[in-house]
């Protein structure tokens, strides 16, 4: 998961090298933090947040395989 979001993110914003994708695990739930430059973090959000919304809907089809919730968050 945290490689896909890694990859996603990577591939919106104009500095690749400044994405970092963090993961805290727990026994049901993860949580992805994303950090991107703040100059990028308008790309990375889309307007109205649709860039964000799907890439929770991904994350969330994607870890429905695995029976395991997964919550993305963006770090200013």
């Amino acid at each position: 998961m945290k490689n896909l979001i890694e990859y996603i993110a990577k591939a919106l914003v104009d500095n690749p090298d400044d994405v970092s994708v963090s993961e805290v695990e727990g026994n049901q739930t993860s949580i992805l933090e994303l950090k991107v430059a703040k100059d990028d973090l308008g790309k990375v959000i889309g307007k109205q947040g649709r860039t964000a919304r799907a890439m929770r809907t991904i994350l969330s089809a994607a870890s429905a395989k695995i029976h395991k919730r997964t919550v993305l968050e963006i770090i200013e």
